[in-house]
């Protein structure tokens, strides 16, 4: 009896297939690969890799049990890792919140935290930095200016013994560049929202100890001595600003993963 050449090669790739590994197989293999990563704290990865068997190698029933049961241990264990981490940073937000008042006007969509070194009371009739904060955690930095004579500024520069850093230019005539006088007295607020202040919050935060000065960058300069209450204002405003965001990550990380962990049950 003849066999054409193409029905063996054709009974040659079926047994060859047959005899691979399985699905079960696979699945096996990506298992012991979480495991391993799981022993190299590298949690976000084995989560992947379990995350991924069922969808990979719907045949490995067993194996994606396996994976399911694995994927909730590992799950709750990092919640729990996140609800303890997220005990001791709100512990930190309360502790820096007793430098600032927190209010919510009717013109305000957030809370504000003003520093209680920088309410309006202390700050209406100087030119100073000041630094604001809200309840979500986001940060930016005003020049105030308050003289006899308009500076038209739009932009500042900190610096000290050579080193420096310096706002965007904001100008005049932007939604974040006011000015309005009464009498003789001339105001002018300068905004530097969304990174404009770039790198000067930074820059302040980590130089609280020294001279710092600044000046307000306009068609005239005007230079001022960093008051120490202004400087520990920006640095306590960007510790609460982090440990904001970091608490808010970790809420939503929490519920996250309470919902796939209540959603595989």
């Amino acid at each position: 009896m003849k066999i054409s050449v193409q029905y063996l090669v054709l009974l040659v790739l079926i047994i060859f297939v047959s005899c691979g590994p399985s699905d079960e197989d696979k699945a096996r293999v990506k298992i012991d690969l979480a495991k391993n990563l799981l022993v190299k704290n590298d949690t976000a990865e084995a989560i992947r890799q379990l995350d991924s068997i069922p969808k990979l190698y719907p045949e490995a029933m067993y194996s994606a049990n396996a994976a399911k049961n694995l994927l909730q241990e590992v799950r709750f264990e990092v919640m729990q890792r996140n609800e303890a981490e997220l005990d001791s940073v709100e512990v930190q937000v309360a502790e820096l919140e007793k430098s600032f008042v927190k209010e919510k006007t009717e013109f305000d969509r957030y809370s504000q935290y003003t520093h209680k070194r920088q309410t309006f009371t202390r700050a209406w009739d100087r030119s100073y930095i000041q630094v604001h904060l809200d309840e979500r955690g986001e940060l930016y930095l005003s020049s105030n200016y308050h003289g006899e004579n308009w500076l038209n500024h739009t932009g500042l520069r900190v610096y000290d013994s050579g080193d420096d850093a310096k706002t965007d230019t904001i100008p005049i005539g932007s939604v974040d560049n006011h000015r309005s006088d009464f009498m003789e007295a001339k105001w002018e607020k300068v905004s530097y929202r969304n990174g404009k202040d770039n790198g000067v919050i930074e820059f302040i935060a980590n130089n609280v100890d020294r001279n710092l000065k600044a000046v307000f960058l306009g068609n005239e300069y005007y230079y001022i001595i960093l008051e120490t209450y202004d400087k520990e204002a920006v640095r306590d405003a960007l510790a609460l600003s982090k440990a904001i965001k970091k608490r808010n990550k970790l809420q939503q990380e929490i519920k996250a993963l309470g919902q796939k962990i209540n959603i595989q049950q």
